[in-house]
Order: C-alpha cells, then sequence, then structure tokens
C-alpha cells in the first residue's frame, strides 16, 4: 500500500512541479491570440471553457487505455506502478503537452504536420499515412468492442439488439460527432462521461484501501511476475501500459483542444494535466485489479496467476479486462457501480473512436486543403475513412490490437524525436523531450524485433539491435545538431498566425 500511495503523490508532485518545469520551457503567451480565435470557424476551431476542454482532454486521451491497460500491465508485476509513474510524469505529459502547445503556436496544426515541418516532407507523408491507419484502427476497434459488450448486457435475441445492430448505432453516431461542430455533440456530453470515469477510479480508489486483498509493493518491481513468464518484462510492459504512461494516440488528440484553448497559460493543465490525471487512473486501476485477484478464490498461486484466471474466464484463448472491470465494479460499487462499469467498458472506448475518426478527418482535410466549414465537405472525407474502417470491422480483434499497440508507440517515438528537433531549431533546451524520446526508440525498436507481430527473434538479439538503433538515431540528431547554422535569435515557424 506504502508504494500505491507515494506513486500517487509523486504524480501530484510531478505536475505541480516537473509540469511548471516543462511550462517555463516554454513559454506559454497569455496575450498571444489562439487558434480558437484567429482561425474560428465554429466548427472545429471556436473557444471553449477551460474545464470543458480539460474533460474533454482527458476523456479524448483516456478512454478505457489507462484502465485495460494497467490490468494487464500489472501482470507483470510492481514494475507497473514506476512505468505508470515515471512514464507519465517525464514522457506522456511532456508528450502531450508539446503536442497541444506547439500545435496552439502552428494554428492548429496535427501531428503530421508539425513533424514534417521539423523533419521534412517525406517524414510528413510518413507521419500522415502513419497517423491515419492508428486513428482508422482505433476507430475500428474501439466500434467493434463496445457493440459485442452491448450485445452480450441486453438480452434481445435476433438482429435487434445483436452485435450488427449495436455496431450500426455506434458507426451512426460516430458519423454524426465526426461530422458536428465539436461544442454541439463532444462538448455536451464528454464532460458528463470525463467525470464519471474519474468517479469510477474514486470509487476503485476507495475499495483499494478498504476491502480485502493485498497490493504489492514497489520492492518486487524488478522481478517479473508474469505467469508462466514467457512475456519479458522489458520492452513489453511498456507497450502493454501505454495510456497510463505516455501514447501516440494523444498526439492525435491533442490539437483538438488546441483549437479550442483561449489562452496560451491554461495548456499546463489542459495537456499536462489531463495525461497526469490519466497516470492516476491507471495507477489506481493496476493497484486495484491485482487487489481484487488476490482476494478470489480462484485457480492461481500468486495474485497474478489469480488475475490471468480471471481475464481468461479460465480458458478463454485471449485476455479480456472488461470482464474484470465488471466484477470490481459490481463487487466493490454495488448498484452505482454496475451503471459505472457499463461506462467504462461501453462508453468510454466509443468515445475514443468518435474522436479518432474526427482527427482522421482533420489530418486529411491539411494535406488535401479542403476547407472544413462546409458540411459536404466534411462529408468528402470523413466517408472513405468509414468505409476503410467498416471493412476492418471484420478482422479478428487481437490481429488489430498488436498492430495498434506497436504503431501506438511509435508515434509518441517519432513525435518526442521531432519536438526535440523544434526546440533545437530555437537555440532552446532539448533534454526534457529527448530523453523520453531515446527511451522510446529502445523500447520500440527492442519490441518488434522481439514480438509476435515482429521478427520474433531471441531476447539477447532483440535488445542487442535495439541498443544499436537507439544509439544510432542518437548519435544522428547531435551531428545534425553539431551541424545545424543556429540562428543568432529564436525562430519561429507559422508561429505568427
Amino acid at each position: 500500500m506504502i508504494s500505491f500511495i507515494g506513486g500517487v503523490l509523486l504524480l501530484i508532485l510531478g505536475y505541480l512541479t516537473y509540469g511548471r518545469f516543462v511550462d517555463r520551457l516554454f513559454s506559454p503567451n497569455g496575450n498571444r491570440k489562439t487558434p480558437a480565435y484567429s482561425m474560428r470557424d465554429d466548427v472545429d476551431f471556436l473557444p471553449m471553457p477551460t474545464w470543458k476542454v480539460y474533460l474533454i482532454q482527458f476523456l479524448n486521451i483516456a478512454g478505457t487505455g489507462p484502465i485495460f491497460g494497467a490490468i494487464l500491465g500489472i501482470l507483470f508485476g510492481p514494475a507497473a506502478y514506476l512505468w505508470i509513474v515515471f512514464g507519465c510524469i517525464f514522457a506522456g505529459s511532456v508528450h502531450d503537452f508539446f503536442t497541444g502547445m506547439i500545435s496552439v503556436r502552428t494554428g492548429g496544426a496535427s501531428i503530421p504536420e508539425i513533424v514534417g515541418d521539423e523533419l521534412g516532407q517525406v517524414a510528413r507523408i510518413v507521419m500522415r499515412v502513419v497517423s491515419l491507419v492508428l486513428l482508422i484502427l482505433v476507430g475500428a476497434v474501439f466500434a467493434r468492442t463496445p457493440a459485442d459488450l452491448i450485445a452480450g448486457l441486453t438480452p434481445t435475441e435476433g438482429f435487434w439488439g445483436g452485435s450488427l445492430f449495436w455496431l450500426i448505432v455506434i458507426i451512426v453516431y460516430y458519423i454524426l460527432a465526426t461530422l458536428l461542430p465539436i461544442d454541439k455533440l463532444i462538448g455536451k456530453i464528454y464532460p458528463v462521461f470525463g467525470a464519471a470515469l474519474l468517479i469510477m477510479a474514486v470509487g476503485v480508489c476507495y475499495g483499494i484501501f478498504f476491502e480485502e486483498g493485498s497490493v504489492p509493493e514497489v520492492t518486487d518491481a524488478f522481478v517479473n511476475h508474469y505467469p508462466g513468464k514467457a512475456v519479458p518484462i522489458f520492452p513489453c510492459i511498456c507497450i502493454t501500459i501505454a495510456c497510463g504512461a505516455v501514447s501516440g494516440f494523444h498526439a492525435t488528440q491533442s490539437p483538438l483542444m488546441a483549437r479550442c484553448l483561449s489562452n496560451e497559460k491554461h495548456g499546463r493543465l489542459v495537456f499536462y494535466g489531463a495525461m497526469i490525471t490519466e497516470g492516476l487512473v491507471a495507477l489506481i486501476w493496476a493497484a486495484g485489479a491485482i487487489k481484487f485477484a488476490d482476494s478470489l478464490n480462484v485457480a492461481g498461486d500468486t495474485p497474478y496467476e489469480k488475475l490471468l484466471a480471471v481475464l481468461t474466464d479460465n480458458g478463454a484463448h485471449s485476455a479480456n479486462p472488461a470482464l474484470l472491470v465488471n466484477e470490481i465494479c459490481r463487487s466493490w460499487l454495488g448498484t452505482v457501480g454496475a451503471v459505472l462499469a457499463v461506462l467504462g467498458v461501453v462508453a468510454a472506448p466509443i468515445t475514443s473512436g468518435d474522436t479518432a475518426f474526427r482527427s482522421a478527418r482533420l489530418i486529411t482535410a491539411e494535406f488535401t486543403h479542403i476547407k472544413q466549414d462546409k458540411l459536404g465537405k466534411r462529408l468528402l472525407l470523413a466517408l472513405p475513412l468509414f468505409a476503410v474502417a467498416i471493412f476492418l470491422f471484420f478482422v479478428d480483434f487481437q490481429i488489430l490490437w498488436r498492430y495498434f499497440a506497436w504503431f501506438n508507440q511509435t508515434l509518441a517515438c517519432i513525435a518526442l524525436w521531432t519536438f526535440s528537433v523544434w526546440r533545437a531549431k530555437r537555440r532552446r533546451s532539448f533534454y526534457a523531450t529527448l530523453v523520453p524520446a531515446v527511451f522510446l526508440t529502445l523500447v520500440t525498436s527492442t519490441y518488434i524485433c522481439i514480438a509476435k507481430e515482429g521478427f520474433q527473434l531471441p531476447e539477447t538479439v532483440a535488445y542487442c539491435i535495439g541498443g544499436v538503433v537507439t544509439v544510432a538515431v542518437t548519435v544522428l540528431f547531435f551531428v545534425w545538431r553539431s551541424r545545424q547554422e543556429i540562428p543568432e535569435k529564436p525562430v519561429y515557424y507559422h508561429e505568427s498566425h
């Protein structure tokens, strides 16, 4: 329990100290007009209250990510605490803050355009492809999954109430959320769902302190507790827990709120703060999941074996965290928990899918130069995206999710390198973004060598290759930096708009 309490305090302290340090590195200007005013179109660009922007940002980046990822990640042991806490403070929050604030300074630009401005046209094209693939995968995954869950919760047989029916309903909602002005649908329901997700986390936190079971301490963090230990703790834990520590998906979402931010001074709360909040949610669910599993009378000698037994329903081919979310909420929170469980495993993923398609539309609009002020123009870009996603609805979920996980962290890695270049070009300290960029390079390059969906190399070989790639990229950055003609004064590309 000491480790859990310490983790919570560190996350809060991280926001108050390191968050302030990162904010000062960027030097926000409260007198500069944000894109919400300078590019206002009352569809995607419009000022919104800061509290609402914060809650929408939180739900945009959260969904079920910090819940499901943390539950699966705690199978590795208390190392999950360390990755959530330090990953969130020094990588994830920094990543989200710079994505959002650079977008504010560049007229609400999306991550592919930011990357292209700093790394060149080839990188821009690659990032457009990677971002669209990632977003469509998210949209497909977070339509099929809640449709299946709702169908399982409803007693209706046949088409009405079945998976296909609910899939159609969710797609219709996605289309509306993608096309309507952001304050008409997303702006109204997201704050409610975001608040409910936080309430559910507080309820689980209560259970951590007062329900039966034990919470492991961080002294066991460097031992792999994964049942069977067939899965190496590094880099797999860094891929399994993404949204609670650092996630490339957030780089596609932060520009949505960068277009609605009324003042640059609010960026630390909205971008850095929302990620810290997500880290708190992930930490709560990691500790709650293992404590709940420890109290169960199921197969397994350790809490981790019990947890895996519950996740796989004692024999399923793949782990399903939704089963545990449902059980914890019903057991610890009663009737209210049952309602919150439905919200957590159904509404939360839907609120990730809708903004994924909205982001995809806006990224497409930027490189096609099609303004989005008219409904017909928005339809022109949105319908092809939905057509591709519909095809993916019928692809096996586990295949989609495995590739999504690696794409996700690779995007975060590229974004952090981009921010390091952005800082270096402006004669500013870049180590706050460089250090997590180097670490994620090691994570992603090692993972693709070792993973089932990758090259399936022996662990030692994968670690060596990952190390060589990381050193090579880092050396390349410093060589580039030494050859740069640094201007006497900082340069701000596109930042006067």
